[in-house]
């Protein structure tokens, strides 16, 4: 029986690579495993997933669904599945339920100021299977929250969606998010 798992973590938790390692596992057995992320995701190229890593896969868009044919793959992955909008993950429910093809969702669970994303929200709720991926606050204790920083500092205001990386964000445990440290004063 096919699941729908989320895998969810704080930035540089290393979800891509770990995304990109599962579709090579496939491939590396012979069987082909479709790798998606929604359009909005732009930062590595338009059908490009990249990790900070620097392992890279090639990509169709989670909005292009509905032209392919999945049943021609044996796994579906889906890298920033944060962005996800609920019908999004509802087409990914019946990948699943009605074509038993098990999906890998990788995304942040919440958004700069602890909210959860739409996307992160519908797949808490309906994943078969949520797993946490670790990374460590400066302090060394589990970083649990994505800080947006702007000129060295802890922001706390602005639009949900703001792409970027280690120039944007750093992943903070829960105490250093409320008090605004990054470890760099």
């Amino acid at each position: 029986m096919s699941k729908l798992y989320f895998r969810y973590g704080a930035m540089g938790s290393s979800k891509t690579a770990n995304a990109i390692m599962v579709q090579y596992n496939y491939m590396e057995r012979g069987q082909k495993a479709l790798m998606l992320k929604p359009r909005l995701d732009n930062r590595d190229g338009d059908r490009i997933v990249g990790s900070r890593s620097g392992l890279k896969a090639d990509c169709s868009f989670v909005e292009e669904l509905d032209d392919i044919d999945v049943r021609k793959y044996d796994c579906v992955i889906v890298d920033e599945a944060q962005f996800l909008k609920k019908e999004q993950v509802e087409k990914l429910v019946r990948i699943v339920d009605d074509m038993n093809i098990p999906v890998i969702a990788y995304g942040l669970r919440a958004d700069f100021q602890g909210n959860l994303f739409e996307g992160s929200l519908w797949l808490m709720a309906w994943a078969d299977t949520i797993e946490e991926i670790k990374t460590v606050c400066w302090c060394g204790r589990k970083a649990t929250f994505n800080a947006r920083i702007s000129g060295g500092r802890v922001v706390k205001t602005g639009e949900q969606i703001l792409l970027g990386g280690n120039e944007s964000y750093i992943a903070l445990c829960r105490r250093h998010w409320k008090s605004g440290e990054t470890g760099k004063e």
